[in-house]
């Protein structure tokens, strides 16, 4: 048949191209249009075509760039002419994704696709109104030579100081028409100058292979090495990020997100660089491990603690699945000092982010055992998808994806892991337990007040030493270090000075020394004796010596305490500010209730909420057979109601075009014979609306009852009441 449209196009396509179409542009089907015009609708507009062509590599872009420069219809012969002869073998991609379609006469483009590529495709200019004697180029003076190169290869607008007082080699140009004045200041060189300039060509260099991978190799032994310890690292890291906020919960920001001073007390806990940690408070608020409750407080949710007891393998699952289709992007947090950009915020979302994840992984996925040199990977990458409308896929995106992928254990010396291609691929994770070192149960304390871990530790043990300990370096062995401020925060949440005394004689494999144990002590009968609460706050301490060193004590005159009774002063600070100034003072207070009751104990909190992690926005998943399968049948189902309906409103306007008018007792009577008659029949009728205005009507009549007729419309579907004296004529089809 002679296809005259893009959906006569689309119509004569079969099952199988239909498939290819929707499997290359998953949004075609999303949701499933009712018929072939829908899909053609569809598939030309603007966004489709900017999804389509985003998809593309540089050369697939060339190459289409080219095929709109040319007149419609063009042949293949054209097209290669003005590229190179392997544009072939790379057209059927086009054809595939319905970006080039092929007519009776030549291949043409859908509408729209040439206002997506822009106005001044491949840097050429727009074609000449009247007929060029373009053999006159050969003998242009040396100042218009000058004026043709600067504009040969784009952009083709050049400004001038006035074009009414143009120079001798623009002047030249301006009479023959090669140049065209845009305004009074600005000139533009036209398409078929240009092209003739570039030797008939439309590319200065065709980019028709992807930029070589450039590295080093490393061995597969040193990737998993290193991939298993980031592993290994990283659910440590989320591990403290959460148990760290389950006991100092920071507050949210109005906007959303964590603020500034919350990101850096937590990097400077962590020991890590902020981008780091922002990166880890992202993927466990991805994970639905951590949420906003409606307190605005920043808390691990109840998810966390059935996360604690899963294999090392299923929590790395949990953590990294999300991260490989999010659309947020965490290397944006505090990008160019920009403070409102937050880990948690609204602001990260990019419709590109989830892409391109999967494409930086699939080049790692194809070169094995080799340390990418980032400026081939990223060149690489920009091949892969120039992304024309953006300019090409930002570096630093690139840089972002494979440093995320170092910190997961994704990759190994940044070559990816077995881990990885299991992950990427569905395989069992069973490796990763097998391959992590045994946790251990014991640590080993030195006799400078530090305790060193020799491997990952167990749980309970972990948790325990959190609470005593302040970690001073990390790696393959933990240095833990017990400090006055570490020992109290054991004793606010609890302990007594006997249980962490036992506690590290039980876990420590060498003696706890001399001086530690002093110190424990020391601080544990210290710890309560002074007791704050609120009154505002008052201060409560048994030993009036204590007292009357507190009242004489000039570093906490700002308190502005007053003593009420010899063993009582009260403060109008709040009791937490009350105990943060004496702390700072070196006293050892301890907060008590109403009652007098010593506040102490575990204060692990938890979100009240459900988790909420945020959306996923900008990405179509690859439909799967059975969507496949219900879009074609629902497509070629609605194409041929749609023909059936065409042909019946033909056939209406004809018999309508010649239908006589009758009056309301007319139509009744013609009415009621059709349907004892030919119920089976449908009748095309004109109905007037409330305005005055006839339609056509295509119905099957069913019933005439109290001056109105009952009939299903066929353009609706559904069972309608018309009013008979608004009929103004019956049509028999």
């Amino acid at each position: 048949m002679e296809i005259r449209s893009f959906a006569e196009y689309l119509r004569s396509l079969d099952d199988l191209s239909l498939t290819a179409l929707f499997q290359t542009r998953p949004e075609l089907i999303s949701p499933v249009p009712a018929d072939i015009a829908n899909l053609a609708l569809r598939a030309s507009s603007i966004p489709s075509l900017v999804r389509a062509v985003d998809s593309l590599n540089k050369w697939q872009l060339q190459l289409l760039e080219a095929a709109a420069v040319l007149n419609e219809p063009f042949t293949e012969k054209e097209l290669l002419a003005v590229t190179d002869k392997s544009a072939k073998f790379a057209l059927p991609a086009l054809i595939e994704r319905a970006l080039v379609y092929e007519g009776g006469d030549g291949f043409r483009l859908p509408g729209n696709l040439r206002e997506v590529l822009g106005t001044e495709i491949a840097g050429l200019g727009p074609i000449s109104q009247k007929k060029l004697n373009l053999k006159e180029l050969a003998e242009a003076p040396d100042a218009s030579k000058k004026v043709l190169d600067a504009m040969v290869w784009g952009p083709p607008r050049g400004s001038v100081a006035d074009v009414r007082k143009p120079n001798p080699g623009l002047a030249w140009l301006l009479e023959r028409g090669f140049i065209s004045p845009v305004s009074q200041q600005s000139v533009v060189l036209h398409r078929e100058v240009a092209i003739a300039l570039r030797g008939k060509k439309i590319h200065k260099e065709l980019e028709i292979t992807p930029p070589e991978i450039t590295g080093k190799e490393v061995k597969a032994k040193a990737i998993q090495a290193t991939a298993i310890s980031n592993i290994t690292t990283f659910l440590r890291w989320s591990e403290e990020v959460l148990n760290f906020w389950a006991l100092q919960p920071p507050t949210a920001l109005k906007a959303g997100g964590v603020g500034v001073r919350d990101l850096r007390d937590l990097a400077l806990h962590l020991g890590l660089s902020e981008e780091c940690t922002a990166f880890v408070i992202e993927v466990n608020y991805l994970a639905g491990l951590l949420t906003i409750d409606p307190d605005d407080r920043i808390l691990p949710t109840h998810q966390f603690d059935l996360w604690l007891s899963y294999s090392a393998s299923r929590k790395w699952e949990m953590l990294v699945s999300p991260w490989l289709i999010t659309s947020r992007l965490s290397g944006l947090v505090n990008r160019d000092g920009s403070k409102s950009v937050t880990p948690m915020g609204p602001e990260l979302d990019r419709s590109s982010a989830a892409s391109i994840r999967t494409l930086v992984l699939d080049i790692l996925q194809e070169n094995q055992e080799i340390t990418p040199d980032l400026q081939s990977l990223i060149a690489h990458a920009q091949w892969q998808r120039p992304y024309r409308r953006t300019g090409g896929i930002p570096a630093e995106y690139i840089e972002w994806v494979a440093r995320e992928a170092e910190w997961l254990g994704l990759t190994g010396q940044g070559s990816l892991s077995s881990y990885g291609m299991a992950l990427l691929t569905g395989a069992d994770l069973d490796q990763v337990d097998s391959d992590l070192p045994k946790p251990v149960d014991h640590i080993l304390i030195q006799s400078d007040n530090t305790a060193i871990a020799p491997g990952p530790l167990e749980h309970e043990v972990a948790q325990e030493l959190d609470l005593i300990a302040d970690i001073e370096s990390r790696g393959a062995a933990t240095v833990f270090r017990f400090t006055e401020n570490s020992l109290r925060r054991g004793l606010d949440y609890g302990r007594t000075g006997e249980e962490i005394l036992r506690f590290l004689k039980k876990s420590s494999k060498t003696p706890v020394p001399q001086p530690l144990e002093y110190m424990i002590g020391d601080i544990s009968k210290k710890h309560g004796k002074l007791r704050v609460g609120n009154t505002s706050s008052f201060i409560r301490c048994e030993d009036n010596a204590l007292i009357t060193q507190i009242m004489k004590d000039k570093k906490v005159d700002a308190l502005g305490l007053r003593r009420i009774a010899p063993e009582v002063l009260i403060s109008s600070h709040d009791a937490s500010d009350v105990i943060n100034i004496l702390r700072a003072a070196n006293y050892l207070p301890a907060a008590e209730d109403s009652q007098g009751i010593l506040l102490s104990g575990p204060r692990i909190a938890r979100a009240q909420s459900k988790a909420r992690p945020p959306r996923i926005i900008g990405e179509f998943e690859k439909p799967d057979e059975i969507l496949l399968e219900t879009a074609l049948r629902t497509i070629r189902t609605g194409e041929k109601s749609t023909a059936k309906q065409s042909t019946l409103r033909n056939l209406s306007a004809n018999e309508l075009g010649a239908l006589p008018r009758s009056t309301a007792n007319e139509t009744l009577d013609l009415l009621t014979k059709h349907i004892l008659e030919t119920p089976n029949k449908s009748l095309s009728i004109g109905y007037a609306d409330n305005n005055g205005m006839v339609s056509h009507r295509i119905i099957d009549p069913l019933r005439i009852s109290a001056g109105s007729l009952q009939a299903r419309d066929h353009a609706t579907g559904e069972v309608l009441t018309f009013r008979i004296p608004r009929i103004t004529g019956v049509a028999r089809l």
